[in-house]
């Protein structure tokens, strides 16, 4: 729905430009106030045909989650974004996967690509916790390349590399090393894991990972830092 048109919407590398015809659409700030430039969440302010009407089953969790934010007739698409001095559209991330370090919205996925194009690293995972002085903050957890050793010097490199591909409010707060990262049988990464580790809180059942052995040692290796 926000899409350029071929060889009518002028494109912006990165950019999902401009609302197609019929389409509108706005960023909202967390008090329901529409952001002309800058930062926010994604919001459709009109129906569109191929709306859906509701969840099967789950008609209160659709309203709770597409329209309780900022009203029924504002659906909430559940992406972070900002847009440009042209009007132009830059999906962020998931509201999920956005990280808020001092004001300034970070999406995981940016932080996770900038780590793991350095050389030394093989796999990463950015996941955000409560900070008192920032908000939140960022904390990494990574799988070194080959025979990379983590540690304080690699950290610290990875801390740098990160400030000259983002900024230097996108560096980690806190990196963690290990083998590898608890991932489902299928291979996916299970930030929430990761995220009840950083904070110390109850894991729950794990059997169902494909190494649940990792669960222990990153929760080792997270107290051991601290």
């Amino acid at each position: 729905m926000i899409a350029p048109l071929p060889g009518l919407t002028t494109t912006k590398p990165g950019s999902a430009t401009v609302p197609l015809p019929g389409i509108r659409a706005a960023i909202y700030d967390s008090d329901g106030n529409e952001v002309a430039e800058g930062g926010g969440n994604l919001v459709l302010t009109r129906p569109w045909p191929a709306m859906a009407r509701t969840l099967y089953r789950e008609p209160d969790r659709f309203v709770e989650t597409y329209w309780s934010r900022y009203g029924r007739d504002t659906y909430l698409v559940g992406d972070a974004a900002r847009r440009d001095e042209d009007g132009y559209f830059w999906i962020v991330g998931r509201i999920d996967d956005v990280i808020n370090v001092s004001g300034h919205r970070l999406s995981t996925m940016e932080v996770e690509s900038a780590i793991v194009s350095h050389p030394k690293v093989a796999e990463a995972a950015v996941i955000g916790v409560p900070d008192e002085q920032t908000g939140q903050a960022i904390v990494a957890f990574v799988t070194p390349e080959g025979g990379a050793q983590g540690g304080d010097e690699l950290a610290a490199a990875l801390r740098e590399h990160v400030a000259q591909k983002i900024g230097k409010l996108a560096r980690p707060k806190e990196i963690h090393f290990a083998d590898d990262l608890p991932k489902t049988r299928s291979g996916k990464i299970m930030r929430r894991l990761l995220r009840d580790i950083a904070q110390g809180n109850e894991l729950g059942d794990v059997t169902t990972l494909r190494d649940p052995s990792v669960v222990e040692q990153l929760k080792q290796q997270v107290a051991g830092s601290r």
